[in-house]
């Protein structure tokens, strides 16, 4: 009886291990679930719609849940800290745009993650452009007339709206400022829904965010795009001018949205993830609504994402270090 007992202990301990150097050699694929997918920002804004359309198609993909996990706060800071010290087996990922994995190790001195270092890209999925708008209580309908109106209304003083502190709508509020020899200071926000709802409420006259952001309620009619950045103008806004048509060049270059991993994440993991991401967007019904609200859809690779993630952050460094800015 006792050598039963041992031999049955001894092809317990010898299946344990063999499940776990197929787990530690990525040869195990299967996720056991529910897939969490973090988002940075509050429910209600662009960020969470586009996740919330992505989940939803992911769960077939995958056959497993994929849940919407919004953990707002610090423009996404406190998401990537929860996804550096997440298990790395595929279970939390983090869908984030620029802001978080650029654009915050730029200007805090202690965000608490290294992008580069702890997390593994997925895929990407869309690039976008950030843009100017103007609330229903604002009779500006272009940028003209917008800078005419801060003019006369304040003195050449105005507050915009931003989606986070110290983020590329900030640095462009202070761009747009000094180009049209305005007094404009942003009012950073906790994501674009809390923006949103101020400008709706003509509680503040402009902001300055995604278009994924603005875009609905720009179809509504209800506040007003008067322009955007980027090489040329965006599909679903063929009315609105870019920024370098008005004379506001060296903002070509277009963030990005992208899907993230903690690091150690096994490679047939992400391989299978990514594969999952590429399969979905080229839904032809994913591929219109994202198309729809702003984004221009294009499947990156896990390389490619960290290429686009590198040359961003590049040009950022350099645009915040001309800007004076001194990390926080």
């Amino acid at each position: 009886m006792v050598q039963f007992q041992f031999r049955q202990l001894v092809r317990g301990v010898a299946k344990a291990l063999a499940v776990g150097a197929l787990l530690a050699s990525g040869l195990v694929q299967a996720q056991t679930g529910p897939i969490k997918l973090m988002v940075g920002f509050p429910a209600g804004g662009g960020t969470d719609a586009i996740a919330r359309i992505l989940a939803d198609k992911l769960k077939d993909s995958l056959g497993v849940s994929v849940l919407v996990d919004n953990k707002a706060g610090a423009g996404g800071q406190i998401a990537a800290q929860t996804l550096k010290v997440a298990p790395p087996d595929g279970n939390t990922l983090f869908l984030s745009h620029d802001h978080t994995i650029s654009i915050l190790p730029l200007v805090v001195k202690n965000p608490g993650f290294d992008s580069a270092h702890d997390f593994v890209p997925v895929a990407g999925f869309a690039t976008f452009v950030n843009g100017l708008a103007v609330s229903g209580g604002t009779p500006a309908k272009s940028m003209a007339e917008y800078v005419a109106w801060v003019q006369n209304q304040g003195a050449g003083k105005g507050t915009v709206g931003v989606p986070a502190p110290a983020s590329v709508p900030e640095f462009l509020v202070t761009v747009i400022g000094q180009k049209y020899k305005l007094d404009l200071q942003a009012a950073p926000y906790r994501g674009s829904a809390p923006m949103m709802a101020d400008m709706l409420g003509n509680q503040i006259n402009a902001g300055v965010g995604s278009v994924p952001d603005f875009i609905e309620n720009q179809k509504a009619g209800k506040i007003r795009m008067v322009a955007v950045l980027g090489g040329a103008r965006q599909a679903a806004l063929p009315d609105v001018p870019t920024f370098s048509e008005l004379g506001l060049t060296g903002f070509e270059d277009v963030p990005y949205y992208g899907i993230f991993a903690p690091k150690g994440t096994p490679q047939a993991v992400i391989d299978k993830l990514s594969a999952a991401v590429a399969k979905v967007i080229a839904m032809p019904d994913v591929h219109e609504r994202l198309t729809a609200m702003g984004l221009t859809v294009g499947y990156m690779t896990p390389a490619q994402l960290a290429a686009r993630e590198k040359a961003y952050t590049q040009i950022w460094t350099r645009i915040i270090k001309d800007s004076g800015f001194t990390a926080q």
